[in-house]
């Protein structure tokens, strides 16, 4: 009489095999033409920049340097940190990653992840669907912002009233609060909407929750090292307001428009309306010359790969 064959736990539970990636003519020049945008679009837009007259109003200050290349730094870094583990993501991920940002911010919002797509089939070691992951990330990160937009908003209403925005702050809640409504949608469609494995998602989403408190709490820690004296409780409000601006979707140069919102509501002779608007400057200057400098090496270097 035959035994039956005792399994394995390599057979029982087969491991994630390498996605086989191939390179027909539009995966081969995706992150070419991207990378050829961010450049003309950061050349445009570094014409029409007072970029002495931004610098001009710069802190000269150690620790607003520290706390700014902190806040500059974290989004790519935890973006990082999650594809690390997915794909087994090389350092110079992070490159690429610093670049995505920087499309999304100067080109048109989600073009990052169109860029970081085609760099990773190539330089990455994709497992499972790779576009998949990406959405999922991407969805997770939609989600977990709009959630903390509504709890700051719900800790910050009565702040939101004192700048005088037109409105009442309990509408503009409640207006926040409507950004919940596709986040309960994609919690309850989760398993038709997601390809991930649920203990990745929620490492995913815990990582995108540090990122959002991190990079809010150095927003506020650079306006307050040029401003010690303003009260906390604008900062909180102000924290908001640029929370709920990044929410806008295909929105480009959101630190602009916010310093715009500002200068608005409060007026354009505010000193508060001037730190914010040469932050603003100074992450577009940032964008700018560090975008084109990582593209410009990035199309030489494959110039000479060829």
């Amino acid at each position: 009489m035959n035994q039956p064959l005792a399994l394995t736990r390599a057979e029982i539970f087969p491991p994630l095999t390498p996605t086989v990636v191939r390179k027909p003519f539009l995966a081969r020049w995706l992150a070419p033409l991207l990378s050829a945008a961010i450049l003309i679009a950061a050349l445009w837009q570094l014409r029409s920049l007072d970029v002495a007259a931004t610098l001009h109003l710069v802190p000269r200050s150690p620790l607003f340097w520290t706390i700014f290349a902190a806040g500059y730094l974290v989004t790519p870094f935890s973006e990082w940190v999650i594809y690390r583990r997915l794909w087994q993501l090389p350092a110079s991920g992070i490159l690429a990653l610093l670049r995505k940002r920087i499309s999304n911010e100067i080109v048109l919002g989600y073009s990052g992840e169109l860029y970081f797509y085609g760099w990773a089939r190539k330089h990455a070691t994709m497992v499972g669907t790779p576009f998949g992951a990406i959405k999922d990330v991407s969805i997770l990160s939609a989600v977990v912002a709009n959630v903390c937009t509504l709890g700051l908003a719900l800790v910050s209403w009565q702040s939101l009233g004192a700048l005088h925005l037109g409105t009442d702050a309990k509408v503009m809640i409640a207006s926040a609060a409507s950004m919940a409504i596709p986040s309960i949608v994609t919690l309850a469609m989760r398993k038709t909407l997601l390809t991930l494995p649920r203990p990745e998602l929620t490492r995913i989403a815990v990582i995108h929750f540090v990122r959002i408190v991190a990079t809010t709490l150095f927003a506020a820690l650079l306006w307050a090292a040029v401003m010690p004296t303003a009260p906390l409780a604008w900062w909180l409000a102000l924290a908001t307001l640029r929370l709920l601006v990044s929410r806008l979707p295909l929105l480009p140069n959101k630190d602009i428009v916010f310093a715009g919102l500002v200068a608005f509501t409060v007026g354009r002779t505010s000193d508060v309306t001037a730190v914010l608007t040469m932050i603003a400057g100074l992450w577009l200057v940032t964008h700018l010359l560090l975008g084109a400098t990582l593209t410009a090496v990035e199309l030489v270097t494959m110039e000479r790969t060829k």
